[in-house]
């Protein structure tokens, strides 16, 4: 099993889902989606074994790997809404009680640093929130001081989920349980590029906003075409007032919420109804 399988806890939220032991998830024989993805489910340089079944969210990738000449595509649907029909009160208040914007700041990863202008990033979001500020951190940033400073010194909470994890180790399987609490006691959501955080906001009941400097990742591979072709293709999804029905229908179908499976149908895909 891939270890990518275990970034963010998704392979032991499946496994919860199925009834199985979700703090040692059974092995996922293929690849599963780990975030949203505008190509075929995975970066441009993501090495896979021969003959690996590709688990996508939604059919978007399928259709695009497809397109590159990739087969053993099976849609699954994000596991962020598997976590939330288990979790169904978690975090939750009533709608005129949440409050303030819970914003993420495009981040690097273990390989790449983000460069960009925090300060003018920082005067943005103080022309545009009207609530008071959640500044989420990838722990990339959280633990660059120099980065998680300037936030702090604009007077914003600044907070980070955990890790992901690498090679199976430090995974932080709560990771996602706490980004739905935090969804659920905020009333937007918002970010600096079109991100995974912004659908998980959404399908959490936030109303979402996309604007402010992109950013600029070192070593970010300009294959799918960058910012320029995400507002291109979701120009819906852009902007400090964005229409929350439609966000709504964009967010389901990226999510793949009408491919969701039922435990026995996710069991059977596995091969899970006989464990290792």
């Amino acid at each position: 099993m891939h270890h990518h399988n275990h970034y963010y806890g998704q392979a032991h939220i499946l496994a919860r889902y199925c009834g199985l032991d979700d703090e040692f998830p059974p092995r996922i024989r293929g690849y599963l989606q780990h975030g949203w993805n505008v190509a075929c489910g995975w970066n441009p340089a993501h090495e896979f074994f021969d003959g690996a079944w590709r688990y996508v969210w939604s059919d978007a990738p399928r259709r695009r790997g497809h397109f590159l000449g990739r087969r053993n595509y099976h849609v699954t649907g994000a596991p962020w809404l598997y976590l939330q029909e288990m979790e169904p009160d978690l975090g939750r208040v009533p709608a005129e009680e949440r409050r303030g914007t819970l914003w993420f700041l495009f981040h690097g990863w273990e390989g790449g640093k983000i460069h960009g202008d925090h300060a003018r990033l920082i005067d943005e979001i103080r022309e545009t929130e009207t609530e008071p500020v959640t500044v989420s951190l990838y722990y990339t940033e959280y633990e660059r001081p120099e980065v998680r400073a300037v936030y702090e010194r604009a007077g914003f909470d600044v907070i980070c989920f955990g890790r992901r994890g690498w090679n199976y180790e430090g995974t932080d399987r709560r990771f996602l349980y706490k980004q739905l609490e935090a969804f659920r006691r905020h009333k937007r959501v918002a970010a600096n590029r079109l991100s995974t955080a912004v659908f998980y906001g959404v399908a959490a009941g936030c109303q979402p906003a996309v604007y402010g400097d992109p950013m600029a990742m070192e070593g970010e591979n300009p294959l799918f075409g960058g910012t320029a072709r995400v507002a291109r293709l979701w120009p819906e999804m852009h902007g400090k007032d964005i229409d929350l029905a439609t966000a709504r229908e964009i967010t389901d179908q990226e999510l793949g919420r009408p491919w969701l499976l039922s435990p026995a149908e996710l069991r059977m895909l596995f091969d899970w109804n006989q464990r290792d």
